[in-house]
């Protein structure tokens, strides 16, 4: 199969998570809490994983060591820049959240994130289908309680649910556009890879460590607290294997 439709599978399945919020029309309240408060937990490890263990690791081989550290710390900056001034925020509160008061403004900065993350998907199929494959699933990662809480913010704003499930899935269909635009201009892009790789390692650092660990610290319960470090540590040690995995 050609990159080219490597992309383009991997930024549809992308896009396909924004209709995961459909789940809240049949789960009830409290478990849809609880599910989604594991797939923060498990995202944020499976992001920092992969952001050191698969992009920055990738970038290294390619780059000097304080190089790519730089561009790591400027994918950071720029990824908080976009979210305090864009209002940019990855929200995972079902139902309830200040950050977004305009919903139009979630949308529009939702558009951009997933341009931003098809571009990183197809410029990471360049480098390899199976660097592709897992850059994708941590994409996915983060979109799935990011969509949700999304969907939550849209609906409380005054959308219906059917209303917000169909903007969500259009907004983030750009990122098909991104992947594709990545792959065009591929001849370009080829030679700048190694920076943007720990670039991307940089944003992705930045919403684990800014909008999903945050929410892990916000469960006040013991019992429960555990659990999420558990999910946690199983997001970093099952991102930590699939190196080896697509390695060996």
């Amino acid at each position: 199969m050609s990159i080219l439709l490597w992309i383009i599978l991997a930024t549809i399945i992308d896009g396909l998570v924004a209709l995961v919020g459909i789940l809240s029309l049949w789960i009830k309240e409290e478990l849809f809490k609880k599910i989604l408060m594991i797939l923060v937990a498990f995202s944020a490890g499976a992001l920092l994983s992969g952001a050191f263990f698969h992009l920055l690791a990738e970038s290294l081989e390619h780059l000097p060591v304080s190089n790519a550290f730089a561009y790591m710390m400027i994918g950071f900056i720029l990824f908080f820049v976009i979210e305090r001034f864009l209002h940019w925020h990855h929200c995972h509160k079902h139902g309830k959240c200040e950050v977004h008061p305009v919903s139009y403004l979630i949308l529009f900065g939702d558009g951009i994130h997933n341009f931003i993350d098809g571009v990183i998907i197809g410029v990471s199929f360049l480098v390899s289908v199976p660097f592709g494959i897992i850059t994708t699933l941590l994409i996915i990662g983060h979109e799935i309680p990011q969509e949700l809480g999304d969907f939550g913010v849209l609906v409380y704003g005054g959308f219906s649910k059917v209303k917000a499930l169909v903007y969500n899935f259009l907004s983030q269909l750009t990122c098909i556009v991104g992947g594709i635009i990545a792959y065009l201009f591929s001849t370009h892009i080829k030679g700048v890879i190694p920076f943007i790789l720990p670039f991307a390692a940089g944003g992705f650092i930045y919403i684990a460590a800014s909008d999903l660990i945050p929410e892990l610290h916000r469960e006040p319960e013991l019992k429960k607290s555990l659990v999420s470090f558990g999910f946690f540590i199983v997001g970093i040690v099952f991102m930590f294997l699939l190196k080896f995995l697509f390695e060996h």
